[in-house]
């Protein structure tokens, strides 16, 4: 049997690793915040890297073998064949997602997201220059066909270019959308003149029981745009590149993005993406066996020792999203978490409004970090 990927001790990981997740809180706290895994890293990755630096190869990426990679996993993956023409290469997928965002709507346009969703579509949004008009998830956390049209009319009646901004699958509840709700989705967008661009980073990690559907391959989506890449499936966010994916009706509209926004892309980035697209799949398959058994002993931890705090698997990421309203520490759970237990995990209102009362918890570290976290949280209490 392989070794885990998922194995390492807090003390292990806090002892050899300097980026934020071990860095920004002191040392006695247990970090289960931002979306970086304590993943052991992938062989084929590293010898891909190693290779490219003992023969200098950093310079500046050209993008050709990333996008063909970028093809072959989505055919083998998800049977979707990607026209290599519609593709950019683009320094990481949020830059590309806000870049895309800025062609096809106007200043001080609205762009629409459905909370709760990735925190920093709120930030990036405002950088560009845009206003963030939100359109909520339903109670069981799926897409909402009343609130988007509610909201796409809003922005129509407004004026002004407007778009939506897709979180597929959805960053924090793990939801993955079923072809019928983003057919729905691509119907109400058009029929209201709104462009979506899909965040499709978490593609590469959706679990057995749920199936992975690109936006652009559902009708009507043709005027949309996809931005993915392999990083977060493969811990790869301190190796910065991705690709921007324009269906066929906004092909034109890509090839009007400035060629400078792929300068940020970096090519030791591209050649560690390349390699875990094609040889990096086995060690993603045995992740994601891992991560399905964390979800289940984080399910019966909670049930056993914290039943008030509900929590229902997500679909897709690594990431698990914890109704703490029952256990009556206000609008920021998170924040008497850290204060009484030492134990980090991100705060659900930064989500948007309906993560009041919620926190998000990071479960892509060992059995033994997952203990240790909810005897915090207990503890906490």
């Amino acid at each position: 049997m392989a070794a885990p990927i998922l194995g390492a001790s807090a003390a292990e990981l806090r002892r050899d690793r300097t980026s934020v997740k071990w860095r920004l809180y002191p040392a006695d706290v247990l970090p289960l915040w931002v979306a970086e895994m304590d993943a052991a890293p992938c062989p084929p990755v590293v010898t891909a890297v190693e290779a490219a630096m003992r023969r200098g190869d950093t310079g500046y990426e050209l993008g050709g073998a990333y996008v063909a990679a970028t093809t072959r996993y989505a055919v083998d993956s998800w049977g979707w064949e990607v026209d290599p023409g519609a593709c950019r290469v683009v320094a990481d997928v949020m830059i590309g997602v806000s870049e895309l965002l800025r062609l096809v709507t106007d200043p001080g346009a609205a762009v629409v997201v459905s909370p709760p969703c990735y925190d920093s579509f709120f930030g990036f949004v405002e950088a560009i220059g845009r206003r963030v008009v939100q359109a909520p998830l339903t109670a069981s956390g799926r897409l909402d066909p009343t609130s988007l049209e509610v909201a796409f009319r809003e922005v129509s009646a407004a004026g002004g270019r407007a778009a939506y901004l897709l979180c597929n699958p959805q960053n924090p509840t793990g939801a993955v959308h079923t072809p019928e709700e983003l057919a729905t989705l691509a119907a109400l967008a058009e029929a209201h003149g709104v462009r979506v661009v899909s965040d499709e980073i978490h593609a590469p990690l959706v679990h057995a029981e749920a199936t992975f559907t690109p936006y652009l391959t559902v009708p009507g989506a043709e005027r949309g745009f996809a931005v993915f890449s392999p990083s977060k499936g493969w811990n790869l966010a301190g190796l910065k590149a991705a690709v921007a994916v324009a269906g066929p009706g906004a092909v034109d509209d890509l090839r009007r993005l400035h060629e400078v926004h792929g300068h940020g892309a970096s090519h030791v980035a591209a050649i560690a993406h390349t390699a875990a697209l094609d040889d990096g799949r086995e060690w993603l398959a045995q992740l994601l066996h891992e991560l399905d058994d964390n979800r289940r002993l984080l399910a019966a931890l909670l049930e056993e020792r914290l039943p008030a705090v509900r929590y229902r698997p997500g679909e897709a990421t690594y990431l698990a999203w914890l109704d703490c309203r029952g256990l009556g520490l206000g609008d920021d759970p998170a924040r008497v978490l850290l204060q009484r237990g030492r134990v980090a995990l991100s705060p659900g209102r930064r989500y948007g409004a309906p993560g009041s009362g919620f926190a998000r918890l990071n479960l892509a570290a060992s059995r033994e970090v997952i203990e240790e976290a909810v005897d915090r949280m207990v503890g906490a209490l």
